[in-house]
């Protein structure tokens, strides 16, 4: 009985690879191995940097809010902590947005927090 390879199904994984390196340098688009390790390591890399990218704006945040509570002769930690004590909600995306577009709202959630 002769060999059965699928060819079929080998060239469609192929095209299927060879398609999603689209755009890549050199023969990381059209050979097959180097297009498949390539292909890999980006998609290691795009899992990896989905979850470094809320760390990285959750950093830029916290010193945007640092520097907006730094006005009022309050740091950041003091300021939270202030926030937490009367139960205020408002996440730091939201917080570091009011303290860059809306200075006027950040300076009255800052009065707020720091009313005894």
């Amino acid at each position: 009985m002769p060999r059965s390879v699928n060819s079929v199904a080998s060239r469609a994984r192929r095209k299927k690879i060879l398609k999603q390196t689209k755009g890549y340098y050199g023969a990381r688009k059209n050979v097959y191995t180097i297009a498949k390790n390539a292909l890999e390591k980006g998609l290691l890399y795009a899992y990896r940097d989905r979850k470094t990218k809320k760390r990285n704006f959750r950093s830029l945040w916290i010193q945007r809010i640092n520097a907006g509570v730094r006005q009022y002769d309050m740091n950041y930690s003091q300021f939270m902590g202030a926030l937490s004590k009367k139960d205020v909600k408002l996440n730091r995306k939201v917080l570091a947005d009011l303290a860059m577009n809306q200075p006027d709202a950040f300076k009255a959630v800052v009065m707020f927090a720091q009313k005894k």
